[in-house]
């Protein structure tokens, strides 16, 4: 298994290697918190706010670097592999085509992480408040942190994926659940700034362990560890398990319709 995971990644890394100019694309379109980082660190200096405007500055560029590594597209990929027959090929391989898909993504990671480190430096240089350093602590259970968050990200929409089995159209479902994950997530403001209310609410849904928790750690802002991690852990359990029951009812429902 490792053996074939391994040939995978290279396969797929020597793909994203030939395509290079559109991943430094990709890294350029997910450069929202950037933008929405002038917006926050203006407002938390004319207010009053649970961020300082350096903590505001340090949040948004760790969101732009979370938001390197979670970034999934699975959803879209698998949809056209069912409606145009695709998928049929692929179960005659030796592998379940959910490692090829993650084999993807992983190899996605690699080849933009210098494209990354290039455009966080230009912003750096160009936004000299948000510099700083974070620990070493910090870096690197941020870093483990953003991994299990894309984890849970890409089961999350490979699960819905799995509904295409049934709909032609089941990037709509991701669609609709990605208003959710625009709002919760921390992706457009940190929940700090959030009512009571709506954060207690919120921390109970995967949506703020996919941005917010690993980019406050990387930013160095206090969060529950505890809680952060058991959530993660909890709904990554209950989306595993959703998966594999969708797995095995779709592959009867795709070998029902002659595939």
């Amino acid at each position: 298994m490792t053996r074939k995971l391994k040939a995978l990644l290279q396969a797929q890394i020597a793909l994203m290697l030939e395509y290079r100019a559109e991943v430094f694309l990709w890294a350029l379109a997910t450069a929202l918190p950037l933008i929405l980082m002038g917006v926050w660190t203006q407002a938390a200096e004319g207010g009053t706010f649970a961020l300082s405007p350096q903590e505001m500055a340090r949040y948004f560029l760790c969101v732009f670097v979370v938001r390197q590594l979670s970034v999934v597209w699975v959803i879209w990929e698998f949809e056209q592999d069912v409606v145009q027959g695709r998928l049929s090929f692929k179960l005659l391989r030796p592998i379940d085509p959910y490692w090829e898909h993650l084999m993807a993504h992983l190899a996605e990671r690699i080849t933009r992480f210098p494209f990354t480190v290039v455009l966080v430096a230009l912003f750096l240089l160009i936004y000299p408040p948000a510099r700083f350093v974070p620990g070493w602590g910090d870096l690197l259970l941020g870093i483990f942190t953003a991994l299990a968050a894309f984890m849970l990200r890409f089961l999350m929409q490979y699960t819905f994926a799995l509904l295409s089995f049934w709909i032609e159209r089941a990037a709509a479902v991701e669609e609709g659940w990605f208003i959710l994950y625009l709002f919760l997530s921390g992706l457009i403001a940190p929940l700090d700034v959030f009512p009571e209310a709506v954060r207690q609410i919120a921390f109970l849904t995967p949506f703020p362990y996919l941005v917010y928790f690993p980019a406050s750690i990387l930013a160095g802002i206090p969060v529950n560890l505890v809680q952060g991690f058991v959530v993660l852990g909890a709904w990554g359990v209950v989306f595993l398990a959703l998966n594999r029951w969708l797995w095995r009812r779709g592959l009867k429902q795709f070998s029902g319709m002659g595939a």
